[in-house]
């Protein structure tokens, strides 16, 4: 049987677009902050500048993709060797100085406009989780995974600029209700451009007052 998306086709393709045309647009305006925030990741701890961690992408007809996702490091190098796959927290210890900076104006995220033009992201959209913690999450909450079906993961989205990231089940049930408001928004052009706009807005807004976690 032919799968039959529910997301308007006219916003597939303006909205991979709009995808493409930002992110590679942006990768070449910031080149120069790239390198000055590797110049303060390197100087402030040991490790590498990036960081690359497996997640969960476009889930569709009972197929689901994994893909690398890139982040400037933001923790001490091996921050999970012991403990494994966990939520950050708001005052995390294992946030160097230079990372709580990053994350708080979610510059951190910038690596990923490279997922954005392979494709693997979007701009905007559910944010992506671990395989071992979509496992767990699973097991707790039914039709979790749904939340990115036929959705490409996004840098940002409805549940970021609402809620931030997630510290416990609690957030993420929250988290899932604004996922899928988020889709249904896809099936009408104007209801969706309107949505994308405030949560660009709101997005601004977080960075440029550093309300990030």
């Amino acid at each position: 049987m032919k799968h039959v998306s529910f997301v308007h086709p006219s916003i597939t393709l303006i909205k991979r677009a709009i995808d493409l045309t930002f992110a590679i647009t942006c990768l070449l305006l910031t080149l120069p902050l790239f390198g000055l925030i590797a110049l303060m990741i390197k100087s402030s701890s040991p490790g590498s500048i990036f960081y690359c961690q497996l997640r969960v992408g476009k889930m569709s007809a009972g197929k689901v993709k994994h893909f690398n996702m890139i982040k400037f490091r933001t923790m001490v190098n091996n921050a999970e060797a012991s403990s494994g796959a966990v939520w950050a927290t708001s005052n995390d210890s294992r946030l160097t100085s230079v990372g709580r900076l990053l994350r708080k104006t979610r510059l951190d995220e910038m690596p990923q406009f490279i997922n954005v033009i392979k494709g693997e992201m979007s701009l905007i959209g559910p944010r992506p989780e671990r395989p071992e913690i979509v496992i767990k999450l699973e097991q707790a909450i039914p039709f979790y995974s749904e939340r990115t079906y036929d959705m490409t993961p996004g840098i940002t989205g409805l549940a970021q600029v609402y809620q931030g990231y997630d510290t416990c089940i609690d957030d993420v049930k929250a988290k899932i209700a604004y996922d899928f408001a988020y889709s249904l928004s896809l099936t009408k052009l104007d209801r969706w451009l309107l949505m994308d706009l405030k949560i660009i807005f709101k997005t601004i807004v977080i960075m440029v007052l550093g309300r990030g976690q």
